[in-house]
C-alpha cells in the first residue's frame, strides 16, 4: 500500500463479536492486515501486533443497558484516540439493531463525542455488498430473494429484544439521543463534492444513504478528507468498505485477486442461540450433510445449569466419536423460546454454549468451531482464553473464518467462525468445515 502512515488507519469499537469480527475481514481481505482483540490488550498483548492498518476491539455493548455504555466505552474510546487511529469507528449492526434502553446507538455517540469531539459524525448503516442499503433515509435489508425496509423484515420487525418500528435511520436513532442529525440523500451524493457532504447539512449527526458502489466511493472520500484527526464514525463494516472503495479508486492501496482457503477438516463444533429463521435453516441443512443437532432447552439450561452442561456435554461426545460434527442449538427458528428472557438471562445463555465449546475443544482433537448468533457470540467468546482474531478464509460478507490467538496451548490453533443470525449461506456449517474460500469453489472442495 502507498499511505504513508505509521499509525492504524482505521480502528474499531464493535457493538457486538460477529460485527467486529465482519469488519476484521473488510480489512483484511483488502490486503490491509488487522487485528481484533475481544477486550483492552495489554502492552504485551499490544506488542505483537506493531505493524496493523486496523486495530478493533469487539465488546457486547448492543446487549447492554446505558448505564453498561457509561461505565465501559469510555475506556474503549480512549484507546483508539491512544493508538493514533485515523479513522475512529463505532462499529454496529446493518440492521440497525438499537433501542434507547439496550444497545443504544444514541448512547455510544454521547460517549465517544466526550473523547473525539468530531465537528460531524457521519452514520453509514448500508452496505450494498451485504444487501443493505439506504435510500432517502430508510434502511432496507435482503430478505430471503427479496430486499424490504427494515422495519418489514421478517426478522428485524419481530426482534425480541430490538424490535424496529421505524425505517428512517435518523428517526430511529433520535430517540436515542438529542444531538442533531440529517440525511444525506442520494441527490446529495450525486449532486455535490463528496469533500462538502457533511459541512453543508447543518448538523452534527450525518444519517448517509447509499445504494450503490459508486455512492459507497464518494462517501470513503468524504470521511477520508475531514481535516480531524481521528474522524468519529458510526455505522456497519460499510464504513470500512466506503473507505477501501476510495483508497482504490485513489490508487492508495492494490487490489487483491487471490482469495485465502483453510484446509478442509473431518469435523467442526458448533453452538447457537440464534433465534433467526434463516440460522434454522442453516441447522436443517447442516443435519443433512455430517452434523448432528443437539437441541438444548434454554429455560432448563438457566433453571439447571450444571446437569444440562454436562448431558449436552456427553451427547457432543458421542457425536464426535460416531464421527459425525455436533450441532448444539438452544433455538431454531423460533423466538418464542426465548421470549421473556432478560438481557442477562441471555448472556448467561451465550456464556453456556462457551464454556461447551471450550470443554468440547480442549477434550478433543477438533480445532475448528462455529458459534452462530450476534449476542451468543459475543457471551461465548469471552468463556474462551483467547485475546485477539486474525482472518483467515473468507465466506459470505460478515460470517469468515478466523485465526484465534491464546495463551492457553490446548486452544493455540483454535480456528472460529462467528456468525450473526442473517448471516450465511444454507450451506454455511458445511463451509467452514471445508476451509470457507471462494464461494464458487465450496461445492467442488
Amino acid at each position: 500500500m502507498s499511505i504513508e502512515q505509521k499509525t492504524p488507519l482505521v480502528g474499531w469499537i464493535g457493538d457486538d463479536f460477529t460485527g467486529s469480527a465482519a469488519t476484521l475481514e473488510v480489512m483484511a481481505f483488502a490486503g490491509l492486515r488487522a487485528i481484533l482483540f475481544v477486550d483492552l490488550p495489554s502492552p504485551e498483548q499490544l506488542s505483537e501486533f506493531t505493524d496493523v492498518q486496523g486495530i478493533g476491539i469487539a465488546t457486547t455493548s448492543r446487549s447492554q443497558t446505558p448505564e453498561w455504555m457509561a461505565e465501559h466505552l469510555p475506556n474503549y474510546f480512549e484507546f483508539l484516540h491512544d493508538q493514533k487511529v485515523s479513522i475512529a469507528h463505532y462499529k454496529v449492526c446493518s440492521t440497525l439493531d438499537s433501542a434507547p434502553h439496550v444497545g443504544s446507538i444514541g448512547r455510544a455517540i454521547d460517549i465517544a463525542q466526550n473523547t473525539y469531539n468530531s465537528r460531524h459524525v457521519p452514520v453509514l448503516i448500508a452496505a450494498p455488498k451485504m444487501q443493505r442499503y439506504q435510500a432517502f433515509g430508510h434502511l432496507f435489508a435482503a430478505a430471503g430473494s427479496d430486499v424490504v425496509r427494515i422495519d418489514e423484515h421478517p426478522t428485524m420487525a419481530h426482534h425480541p429484544v430490538t424490535p424496529i418500528s421505524d425505517s428512517h435511520v435518523a428517526r430511529h436513532l433520535s430517540h436515542q439521543t438529542q444531538r442533531q442529525f440529517a440525511t444525506l440523500s442520494i441527490e446529495d451524493i450525486e449532486g455535490t463534492d463528496p469533500e462538502t457532504f457533511f459541512s453543508n447539512k447543518g448538523a452534527e449527526i450525518i444519517a448517509c444513504d447509499a445504494m450503490s458502489e459508486a455512492h459507497m466511493t464518494a462517501i470513503g472520500q468524504a470521511i477520508w478528507s475531514t481535516p480531524q484527526i481521528p474522524q468519529f464514525v458510526v455505522g456497519s463494516q460499510g464504513i470500512e468498505y466506503a473507505l477501501i472503495n476510495h483508497w482504490r479508486a485513489g490508487g492508495l492501496i492494490e487490489p487483491q485477486n487471490a482469495t485465502p482457503k483453510a484446509p478442509a477438516v473431518k469435523q467442526v463444533i458448533c453452538v447457537s442461540g440464534s433465534l433467526s429463521p434463516h440460522t434454522a435453516e442453516q441447522i436443517e441443512h447442516a443435519q443433512t450433510v455430517g452434523f448432528t443437532g443437539i437441541p438444548v432447552d434454554a429455560r432448563d439450561l438457566l433453571e439447571n445449569t450444571e446437569g444440562v452442561l454436562r448431558r449436552t456435554h456427553q451427547n457432543a461426545l458421542g457425536v464426535i466419536a460416531d464421527g459425525q460434527s455436533p450441532l448444539i442449538y438452544t433455538a431454531k427458528g423460533k423466538p418464542d423460546l426465548h421470549m421473556g428472557l432478560s438481557v442477562a438471562e441471555n448472556a448467561k445463555i451465550g456464556a453456556c454454549l462457551g464454556q461447551l465449546v471450550k470443554s468440547l475443544l480442549t477434550e478433543t482433537q477438533i480445532n475448528r468451531a462455529i458459534i452462530s448468533g450476534g449476542d451468543t457470540s459475543g457471551h461465548a467468546v469471552q468463556q474462551l482464553d483467547v485475546f485477539a482474531f486474525e482472518a483467515l478464509a473468507p465466506t459470505v460478507p460478515g460470517a469468515s473464518l478466523l485465526r484465534a490467538y491464546s495463551n492457553d496451548p490446548e486452544l493455540a490453533n483454535l480456528e472460529l467462525a462467528l456468525k450473526g443470525g442473517q448471516m450465511g449461506t444454507v450451506d454455511y456449517f458445511e463451509w467452514i468445515k471445508r476451509g470457507g474460500g471462494p464461494a464458487e469453489e465450496r461445492k467442488n472442495t
